[in-house]
């Protein structure tokens, strides 16, 4: 099989499933216990929240939760904020940040979207200008899940700060942890999501990086683990194993982003012989998103051909019928006839050119095939 939809989810690495039978079947010892078992597993937790921080390159608190969305609820509504203060998102945030800061806004704050180019990333002429005395919160997104847009954070961070230093500067950083280079020390960032499925570590995991002198409230009530912010026994293998996979993944990774970037180039210069096809990820995107579209061909059904012969891929939410599952494509601006033909190829570094040019042979055969008696 050939797999091209590591945006949605990851293979978990073996060492990291070894990881997670270890802290399963050994360590199995609850993290809040007071006895020496216990206290070693707290220890062992802390030594993965430095590793995160060492990884972001950052100073400031590890708060781990069972999912990216998580994160990026505790985030947005854990954040103290006045009744009625600006919220600033993207237009094309993920869902996890999109709907949360919709419930936001039904509770009566002010959302405000702002408005994205071509492949989802922040307009800067336009960012801003929406900042205003009343805002409390911005969150953006570090990497499209769409498209592969990296917004520069470091910049739109130091915007918001010079505005208000006391606007909040979160960003759901799931597709770019362990993808691209990150100094979060070099940026005016509070809050950063994480998730470990995304990264070829199991699901049931992620984490929410908070800065220094940020004060959250829970979403969560129970024990009061996680220095009170978010209670539940914490999901201890799945924190060892996740942290196993940031391990692997920043290893070497420019010799990662280069095999990355060959997979990503090959397959779009073929895509790029084909005149119906348009791209929608350019070069200055994340080389682990390349999403394009077609106007003869519907995502679902190219999607389909190509599993029937043991190729997967993505179509992104924005290929879904549903107006509200175009929300994404509207916001970027793709035409209405190319709305439904959407592809989302996504990478890992353990993919290989060879599966590429098996990709490329196999695509153009079924788009022929399938175009063989369209009329227009």
């Amino acid at each position: 099989m050939i797999y091209f939809d590591n945006a949605a989810t990851t293979r978990c690495y073996k060492a990291s499933v070894e990881m997670l039978a270890k802290y399963s079947e050994t360590f199995f010892y609850n993290p809040s216990a007071m006895y020496t078992q216990g206290i070693a597993i707290r220890n062992d937790m802390q030594r993965v929240r430095d590793y995160i921080l060492k990884s972001l390159n950052a100073d400031g608190n590890i708060i781990f939760t069972s999912s990216g969305t998580e994160a990026d609820n505790l985030a947005l509504l854990g954040i103290k904020k006045k009744h009625g203060a600006r919220i600033i998102i993207s237009a094309s945030e993920h869902l996890a940040v999109y709907n949360t800061a919709n419930i936001l806004k039904q509770r009566g704050y002010d959302l405000v979207l702002c408005p994205v180019n071509e492949v989802g990333t922040v307009r800067m002429d336009m960012f801003e200008k929406l900042l205003t005395k009343e805002t409390a919160l911005v969150s953006i997104m570090h990497v499209n899940n769409e498209t592969g847009g990296i917004n520069d954070i470091e910049v739109l961070s130091q915007i918001t700060k010079n505005f208000e230093k006391s606007i909040v500067f979160h960003s759901d950083g799931t597709q770019a942890f362990t993808k691209i280079p990150i100094n979060i020390r070099n940026t005016n960032v509070d809050m950063y999501t994480l998730s470990s499925h995304k990264i070829g570590g199991p699901k049931g995991v992620g984490a929410l990086y908070v800065n220094k002198g940020v004060f959250l409230s829970p979403i969560l009530f129970g024990g009061g683990q996680e220095n009170g912010l978010r209670s539940s026994t914490e999901n201890v293998a799945g924190i060892m194993s996740f942290c196993k996979s940031i391990m692997i993944g920043t290893d070497n990774l420019s010799s990662k982003d280069e095999l990355v970037r060959a997979i990503n180039e090959k397959i779009k210069d073929a895509l790029l012989q084909i005149s119906e096809i348009k791209l929608l990820s350019d070069s200055m995107c994340s080389p682990y998103i390349l999403t394009f579209s077609s106007k003869k061909i519907r995502g679902e059904v190219m999607q389909r051909a190509l599993e029937n012969i043991g190729i997967v891929v993505g179509t992104g939410s924005a290929c879904s019928s549903s107006k509200k599952s175009k929300r994404v494509a509207e916001a970027i601006g793709v035409q209405d006839s190319y709305k439904l033909g959407i592809i989302r190829l996504s990478f890992s570094h353990e993919n290989t050119l060879t599966e590429a040019e098996g990709f490329i042979n196999a695509f153009k055969k079924i788009y022929k095939e399938l175009t063989k008696y369209d009329d227009k």
